[in-house]
């Protein structure tokens, strides 16, 4: 099939931890993509689409530069890079959840290092490094920050006095005997596009169709539909009980004298909120999942 050049997004994805999750995203979202195990150029089945996968560190430069028209990467590598990018959508998601993972100095239990002060004169290692500099320089703190290409956390107190490591949970920095002293960014994925791109009125429509739908996408991780039959005597206290939330939408019955009433909610509450609705009289109550919830 013959396809107008012009016509032509070039998007990266995430390489590595952020993967899996990005992919699911998109196929939440509605584009079926397939990945050779070994190949970098995963296939949409929207032939405007030619993605790639380019390691998250490196994608807000690819997309500055124009290699690519636009990608996803987290707000901390756009910091990082210092990359004059559009910024066209957060995507709070990532291979551990849906929060916001943290940047964190991290020092051993025993260290003497209490706060970002007493890095004076020392020692770090970190994969952040273009940030950290200039984070410990709004603190007026002179510090050797060297680049770790890997096992952050075993390196103090040997080989560095302290680290500026990632984290969700602070498990792993437990595991290993450190304790936080402070958190200097808290970051979340981040749908970019390259500035000359974002000019183009069929490229930025594109973009922002893609990023409304993977905003729908996540939006619908947290939420559920419920539909039920409501009769007529209990219809106002129904009614008064999901108004707390949504208004849902209300239609009547073959059956006289009963309602069809269905209505988006939290996951979350479901489970305290059906046993409330047949207590007062709602039945045939059905909880379903959703793809995409749009504003």
């Amino acid at each position: 099939m013959n396809m107008n050049k012009d016509k032509r997004l070039k998007l990266g994805l995430p390489k590595g931890s952020l993967q899996e999750a990005t992919l699911k995203l998109f196929r939440k979202a509605g584009y079926y993509v397939s990945v050779s195990s070994r190949s970098y150029y995963p296939v949409f089945d929207d032939e405007e689409i030619h993605s790639m996968l380019i390691r998250a560190q490196e994608m807000a430069r690819y997309v500055e530069d124009g290699h690519l028209d636009c990608g996803l990467t987290g707000k901390d590598w756009i910091l990082e890079q210092n990359a004059d990018v559009v910024e066209v959508a957060e995507l709070i998601y990532g291979k551990g959840g849906f929060s916001p993972v943290k940047w964190v100095i991290a020092v051993p239990m025993d260290s003497k290092i209490k706060r970002v002060e007493d890095l004076e004169g020392k020692r770090i290692a970190t994969e952040l490094v273009g940030f950290t500099k200039r984070y410990l320089k709004s603190k007026g703190v002179k510090a050797e920050v060297d680049f770790s290409w890997g096992a952050t956390e075993v390196k103090p107190p040997h080989l560095a006095d302290a680290i500026v490591e990632l984290t969700e949970t602070g498990a792993s920095l437990r595991a290993n005997n450190l304790r936080i002293v402070e958190t200097i960014i808290e970051s979340t994925t981040r749908f970019i596009a390259n500035k000359k791109a974002w000019q183009d009125k069929w490229k930025r429509q594109k973009m922002k169709n893609i990023a409304m739908l993977l905003q729908g996408a996540l939006t619908a991780e947290a939420k559920v539909g419920l539909k039920m039959n409501v009769p007529e005597k209990s219809f106002k206290r129904v009614l008064n009980l999901l108004s707390a939330m949504h208004s849902p939408t209300v239609s009547p019955l073959s059956d006289t004298g009963w309602y069809a009433v269905e209505v988006i909610t939290d996951e979350k509450m479901v489970r305290d909120l059906i046993p409330k609705l047949k207590s007062i009289g709602a039945s045939g109550i059905v909880e379903y999942p959703l793809n995409k919830v749009i504003p």
